[in-house]
Formats: structure tokens, sequence, C-alpha cells
């Protein structure tokens, strides 16, 4: 199965902290058809480093593309940092149509995934 995994980060987040989030919530047999998160974050090394590393595309969405998907966990203090309630479940659901891992802290990167 394909998947999309939508990612949050801090900035200044490692490659290896991006990958072990990843790792931790991939249901097994899954593919990672793309990495997402918000635009600006993108350009973060350690995000473009753990896609670089796995060969996965990595896609930014603007806050306001983010913020029009509902999502079962919006955050507050997201939406107060970045101008959007989710990034991580909204980046993966723009990249597929169910959430098969919902937003999941570890450490300090926010992970979700969708097909």
């Amino acid at each position: 199965m394909d998947v999309t995994v939508g990612v949050g980060a801090v900035c200044g987040v490692s490659a290896e902290e991006v990958l072990a989030a990843v790792d931790a919530v991939l249901p097994a047999g899954a593919r990672v058809a793309r990495l997402a998160t918000l635009d600006v974050r993108a350009a973060e090394p350690g995000l473009a480093g753990a896609a670089a590393a796995r060969g996965w595309p990595l896609t930014g969405h603007p806050a306001a593309v983010l913020a029009g998907i509902a999502v079962p966990s919006p955050s507050a203090r997201v939406a107060a940092a970045v101008g959007t309630p989710s990034v991580a479940e909204a980046a993966a659901l723009l990249g597929g149509t169910r959430l098969v891992v919902a937003r999941t802290v570890h450490g300090r990167v926010t992970v979700a995934v969708a097909t």
C-alpha cells in the first residue's frame, strides 16, 4: 500500500529524528510515496535530508491550503504558531484520502499517515 506521510517538526530537527518518527508509525507493508509538510518547513535540512536519504519526494503545502483540510486532531497551538491547525494530518490527507495513522508525536517530530 502506497502512503503519504505528513510531517510536522520544529526548526532544526535532524534527518535521523524524522526517519525515526516515520519508522515508528509506518504500517507493515506500507511504501512511502511521499513526505508532505508545511511549505516553509520543506526547506529544513532535516526534512529534506530524510526524504533524500530514502529517495522520497518531499512536498510542501502553504498553511492556507493545510488549514482548509478537515482533520480529527486540530491544534490551537499549531494554528497560532504556523497558521494552520494541522500540519501532519492535513499534509497526509492532501496526498491520500484516509488516515491510517492519526497525528503521533515522536520527540520533536509529529507524523500522520494516509492512503
